[in-house]
């Protein structure tokens, strides 16, 4: 038995503009829409703002977000929710708007402090109405029932997991991918990437999750190096938004694994952008959790068009890591965790606080701390 849990969604070139509609058919009259600088200055927020006044409703915007977002954002952004008499919120902008968005709503009906909530389960009444509008085919938190917030007291990221956490409506416009550089599109596929793999080893995975976790890992081998070849390619745009849709309902229903629990505890502490980690973490895990999934790691090598017709079922899994080490190269990506200034004496540390997210439940493969500390030294 097994549950599968989305919100509704429109997706498709222009779709931006339904966001106003889209909040007004949940029944708001003044929204609060919650983004960042970065998508400001790109139009996209002024877009979201234009279509509540043409759906009838007022809105107010909050951006005080950073790349890895906090409680005091949060709270900040529910402060301004409440001040404002706001009824709904609209997420714009990658992973981090729309985690304080969902944050913000927590905060606004449930009351108390975001690290109330951590862990699975911990929200007990009913959030605002959530639309959200992705700008990054990255994050998938447009889909997914994960709000991921740092607490800067422990240095961790405190990630929460609740169905309450499921927009209402989820808008994604490969249009809007143009504006985003090839760095942070490089960084945002293999967060893609990463989803889908995790998604599909976990031990939570059920028929329903393979079939978009596959169709991610298909989509993102074939079309992320055109994506960041080129801001003008359309087609390639349209085919990652659509892995990152597709990786976003694989990993909310199947949840993860050791890659995000160690990208969560290490972005707790370090100001790297998520998907950096986690494209420098991927291959290492990769090669840890082949043991427990030999015949998915098959699976994944054949949707990466990896030529195994004549390898053993071992042969062929190592081909899907060699696969994600290569595209980690021709993208641009960080190979290591020291270039991007990670210190070795923070292993220990992060080590015993990695075993505790959430994330590390759904690993296919027993880990403890010793060996999660052999891997961040391998990936030094």
């Amino acid at each position: 038995m097994f549950k599968f849990v989305m919100p509704e969604v429109i997706f498709g070139s222009g779709s931006i503009h339904q966001a106003g509609e889209s909040c007004a058919r949940l029944g708001a009259r003044n929204v609060l829409i919650v983004t960042d600088p970065g998508v400001i200055k790109a139009g996209w927020a002024e877009i979201t703002e234009k279509s509540c006044r043409e759906a009838g409703l007022s809105s107010i915007i909050f951006s005080e977000i950073s790349i890895n977002p906090t409680e005091q954002e949060a709270e900040m952004c529910a402060r301004v929710y409440l001040e404002n008499d706001c009824d709904a919120l609209i997420g714009v902008g990658g992973g981090s708007a729309i985690d304080i968005a969902k944050a913000a709503a927590i905060l606004v009906t449930n009351g108390g402090q975001i690290r109330d909530y951590e862990g699975v389960d911990q929200i007990s009444k009913p959030l605002p109405p959530l639309v959200m509008v992705s700008t990054t085919a990255g994050s998938g938190s447009e889909v997914s029932q994960f709000s991921v917030i740092v607490d800067t007291e422990r240095q961790k990221k405190m990630t929460i997991v609740s169905k309450s956490l499921v927009p209402d409506i989820a808008i994604i416009d490969p249009d809007v991918l143009a504006t985003k550089s090839a760095r942070l599109t490089a960084s945002t596929g293999l967060d893609v990437l990463t989803h889908a793999i995790e998604s599909f080893v976990s031990i939570a995975a059920t028929p329903l999750t393979d079939v978009h976790a596959k169709s991610a890992i298909a989509l993102s081998t074939q079309f992320l190096r055109p994506s960041v070849a080129s801001r003008y390619n359309k087609d390639a745009k349209e085919k990652m938004a659509m892995a990152s849709l597709h990786a976003g309902l694989a990993f909310s229903n199947a949840i993860l694994g050791a890659v995000h629990a160690m990208a969560h505890t290490i972005g707790g502490r370090y100001p790297f952008l998520h998907g950096d980690i986690n494209a420098v973490l991927l291959p290492h895990v990769m090669e840890f959790n082949a043991l427990a999934a030999p015949n998915k790691f098959k699976i994944m090598a054949e949707l990466m068009g990896e030529d195994i017709a004549t390898l053993s079922v071992s042969a062929a899994g190592k081909k899907a890591i060699s696969h994600v080490r290569n595209l980690a190269v021709d993208i641009g990506a960080p190979l290591t965790l020291s270039e991007m200034g990670f210190e070795e004496s923070a292993i220990p540390e992060i080590s015993q606080i990695a075993l505790l997210d959430a994330c590390m439940i759904t690993n296919p493969r027993d880990i403890s701390a010793e060996e999660v500390a052999f891997l961040l030294r391998q990936a030094l």
